[in-house]
């Protein structure tokens, strides 16, 4: 075998062939109405392009420490004391590529084989592959509409076994779209302290939140989760900078240094002059990310109103994120000219193929009654893309 065992036993995404048969249509000139975006769909705000335009200027493009450069480390530390109630000195921060390449430092630094990690479900879907190829061993803790798709405590304490290393929590959750409480969050610390379990902590979506809610982090409620906590954010959703690739983790020293030397070996520091762009997106002004989350609240606001009119599907209001998980499972076993819907994923393909809609099927995210639509598009294009899912539906038979 050519292939090592770790890679190859990564599973492909079942939605590649349906993204690049969208792109595809779109490319042929077809109007697809893309709802699976995982990205804002506005610019990068002024404020932070013209930060990285500086550096360029001043010719801060050569390799920075591998942790990332002190500046940005100290804005990071301003962040997370002002709005998380959290402090950390900057030995306890390792900036890196992306908020996804943090969680991967992360669980190859703490897991690995014979070790298991709970993760809840519905589950981003790059977790669980991350998870394999630690080695470890993924826990699936299913969680359900009742609980608005949240961890109930009692069904943590049943799935902890003495070989559980790990919780990975995500609030608020893509793809649920749910934010924990305070309350919530501090039943489940209590069980992660006295049973000495670690917990990833991903933050990414933090600062889009509505209803009023506030972001709780896990890692401030005290009796000690904060040494068992690496805390995971960035800059891509909040400032929409998806592909300037800048995040970072926070934790205890011994930790975040040993994901530091394994970032010494892989990728060695983040962009130089992305870095620089993060410090001016985390000190900046926030009137460009005050004006998104308004606009991704109507168009959230809409879009729940709209699919919860439609017979036969359902969704309960996200309360942040831009994701809707929309439960499809009464559409199963029902009928689109001659083609039966089995599951999410003939399901999704139908929908690209008649309605010219593209969505993300629940099954990638370990809950197949779903599918995940996102409001990260114009509202122009919400409300042809819902139209059009509406109109489906009723041809169904």
């Amino acid at each position: 075998m050519v292939i090592s065992k770790r890679v190859s036993q990564i599973s492909p995404s079942p939605t590649l062939s349906i993204t690049a048969k969208a792109k595809k249509m779109k490319i042929e000139g077809i109007n697809v109405i893309g709802f699976g975006a995982g990205e804002p769909d506005f610019d990068t705000p002024l404020n932070i392009k013209e930060a990285a335009k500086e550096a360029l200027d001043k010719g801060f493009t050569k390799y920075t420490p591998t942790s990332g450069i002190r500046e940005l480390k100290e804005a990071i530390i301003e962040k997370l004391k002002k709005d998380n109630g959290l402090e950390y000195f900057p030995e306890e921060i390792l900036v890196s590529c992306g908020a996804k390449h943090s969680i991967f430092n992360a669980l190859l630094t703490l897991c690995e084989e014979e070790d298991e990690v709970i993760l809840p479900s519905p589950y981003w879907v790059s977790y669980l592959e991350m998870i394999k190829i630690t080695g470890a061993k993924a826990v699936l803790l299913k969680t359900d509409w009742k609980n608005n798709f949240k961890i109930d405590p009692q069904q943590l304490e049943r799935v902890i076994t003495p070989k559980t290393k790990l919780l990975i929590l995500n609030t608020p959750s893509n793809p649920t779209g749910m934010v924990y409480t305070k309350k919530e969050l501090t039943a489940i610390s209590e069980i992660l302290i006295k049973r000495s379990i670690f917990c990833l902590s991903d933050e990414i979506y933090e600062k889009l939140i509505y209803d009023g809610y506030k972001h709780v982090s896990i890692a401030s409620l005290g009796g000690g989760i904060k040494n068992l906590t690496i805390v995971i954010n960035g800059v891509s959703k909040a400032y929409s900078m998806t592909g300037w690739r800048i995040g970072y983790a926070a934790g205890p020293k011994e930790i975040i240094q040993a994901m530091s030397n394994l970032q010494d070996h892989s990728t060695s520091n983040p962009t130089s002059i992305a870095q620089y762009a993060s410090i001016e997106a985390l000190r900046g002004i926030q009137e460009d990310l005050r004006k998104m989350v308004e606009e991704f609240d109507k168009r959230r606001r809409y879009i729940v109103e709209r699919i919860n009119s439609i017979n036969e599907v359902k969704v309960i209001k996200p309360n942040g994120t831009f994701y809707c998980w929309v439960n499809v499972k009464n559409l199963y076993g029902k009928s689109y000219n001659g083609c039966l819907i089995k599951d999410s994923l003939s399901l999704a393909e139908l929908l690209l193929s008649e309605a010219k809609i593209a969505v993300v099927p629940g099954c990638v995210f370990g809950d197949d009654d779903y599918i995940r639509i996102s409001y990260a598009l114009s509202m122009e294009d919400i409300v042809e893309g819902i139209n059009r899912f509406e109109e489906f539906i009723s041809k169904l038979c």
